[in-house]
């Protein structure tokens, strides 16, 4: 049995006590998947973070990300968190008030840019290494609405719902109110009948914030595949939602921002930035960005599985 550093956040927030928590643990070298996993269980935060060296001279480091059922080619909470603690405890030398680096996740290449204040780090930006990529035909609006425990007419139908993926699969659904998305919950047996085996089984609900024209968004995140019954932030599902969202936008080129809210149901509220460079409302390039907390630091006891 060999014991383990690691650390928690709160990321997608500049307080503790909000935002989406996260588990690092800087050096992974010698654990086995299965120990990994084991440790992202019994901690039960959405993603929990192993460090190792990078693959390749040119990167920083190598990320291994797991949910308490299963491993991850990329997350966006633990993209930004594991670049802010690794700056903040030293691992990541600060090279003024922006520091760029690399991560190597499952998808491939993440560039990152850390933002830091009086030698300290504030906030992350990473840069989508996969474009949205548009998944089947959605399950129809009624048996959504099932899933959710809506009604069929709770649901937008212009958009109309979108399963995409920039790594991860989600199917977004857009919400008519405010309060119909705060009245939402999952369905356990509709949603066993209708996503557990479909192309995208987490579920994305928004809603436009009051002021239309802000660009600002209230969101939730249901993920029962992934042992996660409801996500306060959730960075990958912000990455693709730019490729929901590029549709909308007049003209469709050039620069595009949107922020979301997301966690407050769960009294975690999470702010996520998005800002995507579009052609033709295509989108070229998705840059997620968010501050993180340092919340605890400790050890974990981690025995051989056999």
């Amino acid at each position: 049995m060999s014991r383990y550093a690691f650390y928690t956040l709160d990321v997608f927030t500049d307080h503790i006590f909000g935002g989406n928590p996260l588990a690092v643990f800087p050096s992974g070298v010698a654990l086995a998947t299965d120990q990994m996993q084991a440790v992202a269980g019994e901690l039960n935060l959405s993603e929990t973070v192993f460090v190792f060296p990078p693959d390749h001279p040119g990167h920083t480091r190598k990320l291994r990300i797991f949910t308490p059922r299963t491993e991850l080619p990329f997350a966006g909470h633990p993209t930004v968190g594991t670049a802010h603690l690794l700056a903040e405890i030293g691992e990541i030398p600060l090279e003024g008030t922006e520091t760029c680096i690399v991560f190597e996740e499952g998808v491939g290449p993440v560039p990152v840019t850390i933002h830091a204040s009086e030698e300290h780090p504030v906030s992350a930006e990473f840069s989508a290494a996969q474009m949205p990529e548009q998944g089947p035909a959605s399950p129809p609006i009624g048996e959504i609405a099932e899933v959710l425990s809506l009604e069929a007419h709770d649901i937008v139908s212009d958009p109309p719902p979108a399963a995409l993926s920039c790594g991860v699969p989600f199917l977004f659904v857009m919400i008519a109110s405010l309060d119909a998305l705060s009245q939402a919950h999952i369905s356990r047996e509709a949603w066993e009948r209708v996503l557990a085996d479909y192309w995208a089984p987490q579920i994305y609900i928004l809603t436009p914030s009051a002021d239309r024209k802000s660009n600002s968004y209230r969101a939730r995140m249901f993920a029962p595949a992934l042992g996660i019954d409801e996500d306060p932030a959730t960075g990958s599902a912000a990455t693709a939602l730019a490729g929901y969202l590029a549709p909308l936008e007049p003209g469709g080129t050039g620069t595009v921002h949107w922020s979301v809210a997301q966690g407050v149901e769960m009294g975690r509220p999470s702010r996520i930035d998005i800002e995507a460079e579009l052609s033709g409302n295509v989108v070229s390039a998705i840059r997620i960005s968010g501050n993180s907390v340092l919340v605890t630091h400790g050890e974990f006891e981690i025995p051989k599985i056999a």
